[in-house]
């Protein structure tokens, strides 16, 4: 006859096999910023335990202690107040909670991914001649584009920088909100259309390491993975020789072309990308006669920008300057805003389609249409 343990262990199995499959990267990261960010994570975890495990155990033994068989247990039913076991009960969450205002304080300060990194590992300081490499980075559908602008090549699907030097990543999205993340290099950062966000990070192992988006942004999202190549310098060196070797031309047609949403997309190389191209996707101005949105946002040197308001209130949005006239902002900056009701009018007018004439004849500040 089949014992109980037995079966007990049989229906354990699942779960042990599920357990089997978990990847513990962010408490073994290869990248010391990821590394700073696996401390915090442990150190708040060991300050709130000062707390849960007493309280746990302290529960487990009153219910044990004071259980209804147990005769030798005081009962004391008009008890309600000590100011030992107050003073207890408040002090120590008070404590823990003043250390974790105060590490969050200093770790959102000291690890904010726009700040250029101080160190290459805790015993190394970063040399003062060292050059970051820049990689510009687009989220697209559904997979990433990315730039080596000093390098003069592209690639997607794949990530390559060598070991122990500064990475300065500049980060932009396509179409809609989308999130690079690495986890053995460093947290994950937000990527959106018309906007650059920034990430500071360093790989310290050589390896190959999973990178991916961790918004979801559609039917593609679960395929729009890529591999990060922690490299020695000789290595890159290479890599990046056998990109231009391999990789074909990225024109702004074939950019076009890419935009185009795919899944499960392989990897490609590119020797030689169009001028400029980086900034045409972040300032939404790809398509020849587009006007680019940080020209569009330079209200200064616009005509209407000159004509000074009654109510003489200057503002900034961003690098954008703007004016308010009677308590509403000038008319040009608000048609230029892209909002969920006129995305698609404002791309219209832009790319000069069959609406374009009729959109751009109505009168100013009239807005458009939903």
């Amino acid at each position: 006859m089949t014992s109980p343990k037995f079966l007990r262990g049989v229906l354990l199995l699942p779960a042990a096999a599920l357990l089997s499959g978990c990847n513990t990267v962010l408490m073994s990261p290869a990248g010391d910023l990821a590394v700073r960010q696996r401390d915090i994570i442990i150190v708040s975890t060991i300050l709130m335990l000062l707390i849960i495990i007493p309280v746990i155990a302290l529960t487990l033994l009153f219910a044990w202690r004071y259980r209804a068989s147990n005769k030798d247990a005081v009962y004391t039913p008009e008890w309600d107040h000590s100011t030992l076991l107050e003073l207890l009960i408040w002090a120590a969450p008070l404590l823990i909670i003043i250390a974790l205002g105060a590490l969050t304080w200093v770790s959102t300060h000291k690890l904010d991914p726009y700040r250029p990194l101080e160190r290459i590992d805790a015993k190394r300081e970063i040399p003062p001649d060292t050059r970051p490499l820049t990689v510009q980075v687009v989220a697209m559908d559904w997979k990433w584009l990315f730039f080596y602008p000093d390098q003069g090549i592209a690639t997607v699907n794949e990530l390559a920088a060598p070991v122990d030097r500064p990475i300065r990543f500049e980060i932009t999205s396509t179409t809609m909100m989308n999130s690079f993340f690495v986890p053995a290099l460093a947290g994950q950062v937000y990527a959106m259309p018309g906007m650059e966000t920034k990430l500071h990070a360093v790989i310290n192992k050589p390896g190959v390491y999973d990178g991916f988006s961790a918004n979801y942004s559609g039917a593609g999202f679960s395929g729009m993975r890529f591999k990060f190549h922690g490299m020695t310098a000789e290595e890159f060196d290479a890599w990046v020789q056998q990109v231009k070797a391999k990789g074909q031309n990225l024109s702004r047609d074939k950019y076009e072309a890419l935009t185009q949403p795919s899944e499960w997309v392989p990897v490609q190389y590119y020797g030689d990308v169009a001028p400029n191209l980086y900034d045409a996707i972040l300032n939404r101005c790809v398509q020849s006669g587009q006007p680019c949105l940080k020209d569009m946002m330079d209200q200064p040197n616009h005509k209407h920008a000159a004509n000074e308001s009654r109510d003489g209130k200057v503002g900034k949005v961003g690098t954008a300057s703007w004016k308010m006239r009677g308590g509403k902002t000038d008319a040009l900056l608000a048609d230029a805003m892209c909002t969920a009701d006129n995305t698609s009018q404002f791309a219209t007018r832009l790319s000069g389609g069959p609406l374009a004439d009729a959109t751009l004849r109505r009168a100013p500040g009239e807005g458009l249409t939903q």
